[in-house]
C-alpha cells in the first residue's frame, strides 16, 4: 500500500467519525421544516382533528304533486286586427296607440255625405210612394183598379222602405268602435288617409285573463279536466302563476301525439305577455305534504341510500327510504325529519362523525 492510498482512506475514516458524532444535529435542521408541513396537513379541513367545511339546508315539509311538465306560449284573451267594412276616407281619427279603451269607443269614422244624400233622397221617394198606395187604396174599395194594381203600390212601398234600411246599415259601417276592452296596438293609418276593407288600421287586444297553450302526451288525455290547476313561469318573470285548464282539444294531434290543452290566467298587472315563452307544470292529482330534498344530497349504497346530517357540530350518517323523484328533489319517506340539518355540499370530504363547519344554509 503506497503513501497516496492510505492518505485518502484515513481521511474517509475521520469523514465518517465526524458524520456520525453530527448526524442528529443535522437531522433536527433538515427534517424540521419537512414535519412542520406534516403537521400542517394533519390538522388542514381533511386531516385528523380538521372541520370540514359544507353547505346545509334546513328540512322542511312542502306540497307534492303528480304533475305534467311541459312547455306553452301566452296568448291574449281577445285581439283584433280593426279593419273597415266599407271604403272611404277618414273624418274622425280616434285611436292612440298603447291607450286602453273601453268597449263601444268610437275609433273613427268614414266620410259618409254621399250616403246621407242617398237616405234623404230615399226618404222622398217613400213619401210619394206611401202617399199613392193611399190613393190606390181608396181606388180600390170603389173597385176602380185592379187589386194587381193596387199590390203594385204597396211593393213600391216596401222596396223602398228596405232600401232605407239598407243603406242605414252602410251609414253605421261608416262609424268604428271598439268590439271589446282592450289595449290599442300600432297604427298603420292617418287622418284624411283612404282605406278599403282590405287595409289594417291597427290591432286591438285584451290580456286579461291571460291563456296558456301547451300541449301534454297523448297517455295523459284521459286524466286532465276542465278546471285542472297549473303553476308557470315565464322567460319575464321569476314569479310562479296559476292557471285553470278551461278548454281541452276533443282530438290527439296524429303528428305529435300530443294533446292540446288551453289554460286561463289573472293578469290584471298585464305581466303576462302575448307571445312570452311559459314552463307550465300540469297538476293531475294532488299527494299532500312531503320532506323533499336535493337528490345531490344522497348517497346510494348497496343496501339503499343514505344522507348526513349535523348534529352538534358533527357529520351523523343517516339511512332514508327514497319515494318519488323529481327533476332535482326526491322524496324522503323515512329517515328524515322537519328541522334536521342536511348536508347538501361538501359530502365528499365528509367522514362519519367528523367535525364540520356550516360555510352556508340554503333556503
Amino acid at each position: 500500500m503506497n503513501k497516496i492510498t492510505k492518505t485518502l482512506l484515513s481521511v474517509l475514516t475521520i469523514a465518517l467519525i465526524l458524520g456520525l458524532a453530527f448526524y442528529p444535529k443535522i437531522k433536527k435542521t433538515f427534517f424540521a421544516e419537512e414535519t412542520k408541513e406534516k403537521g400542517k396537513e394533519k390538522s388542514g379541513p381533511g386531516g385528523k382533528g380538521g372541520k370540514t367545511s359544507v353547505i346545509v339546508t334546513v328540512v322542511k315539509s312542502t306540497r307534492l304533486d303528480d304533475m305534467i311538465s311541459s312547455t306553452g306560449s301566452i296568448l291574449p284573451n281577445e285581439e283584433v286586427e280593426i279593419r273597415s267594412e266599407i271604403a272611404g276616407r277618414i273624418i274622425l281619427l280616434n285611436i292612440k296607440e298603447g291607450d286602453v279603451v273601453a268597449k263601444g269607443t268610437v275609433l273613427l269614422r268614414i266620410n259618409d255625405d254621399d250616403l246621407q244624400a242617398r237616405l234623404r233622397k230615399l226618404g222622398f221617394n217613400k213619401k210619394l210612394a206611401e202617399d199613392n198606395e193611399a190613393r190606390q187604396k181608396v181606388l180600390l174599395q170603389k173597385e176602380a183598379i185592379s187589386q194587381r194594381e193596387y199590390d203594385i203600390a204597396v211593393n213600391s212601398v216596401n222596396t223602398i222602405s228596405a232600401d232605407i234600411e239598407d243603406l242605414k246599415a252602410q251609414i253605421l259601417k261608416t262609424t268604428l268602435r271598439a268590439p271589446f276592452a282592450g289595449r290599442i296596438g300600432f297604427r298603420y293609418v292617418s287622418m284624411g288617409s283612404y282605406i278599403s276593407p282590405s287595409t289594417q288600421i291597427a290591432t286591438l287586444t285584451n290580456t286579461n285573463p291571460a291563456k296558456i297553450e301547451f300541449s301534454i302526451p297523448a297517455k295523459y288525455a284521459t286524466q286532465v279536466k276542465n278546471g285542472g290547476t297549473i303553476e308557470f313561469v315565464t322567460e319575464n318573470e321569476e314569479k310562479n302563476f296559476i292557471g285553470r285548464v278551461y278548454a281541452i282539444d276533443p282530438k290527439i294531434d296524429p303528428q305529435t301525439r300530443t294533446l292540446q290543452i288551453r289554460a286561463q290566467a289573472p293578469n290584471p298587472g298585464n305581466q303576462l305577455v302575448p307571445g312570452a315563452f311559459a314552463k307550465v307544470n300540469l297538476i293531475l292529482k294532488t299527494k299532500g305534504s312531503a320532506i323533499m330534498i336535493p337528490t345531490e344530497a344522497v348517497i346510494p349504497e348497496a343496501k339503499g341510500s343514505k344522507v348526513y346530517v349535523v348534529k352538534n357540530g358533527k357529520s351523523v350518517s343517516t339511512k332514508v327510504t327514497l319515494g318519488t323523484r323529481g327533476d332535482k328533489t326526491v322524496e324522503i319517506l323515512d329517515g328524515l325529519a322537519i328541522g334536521d340539518t342536511l348536508i347538501t355540499n361538501g359530502i365528499i370530504q365528509v367522514k362519519p362523525d367528523g367535525e364540520v363547519e356550516i360555510k352556508e344554509v340554503v333556503k
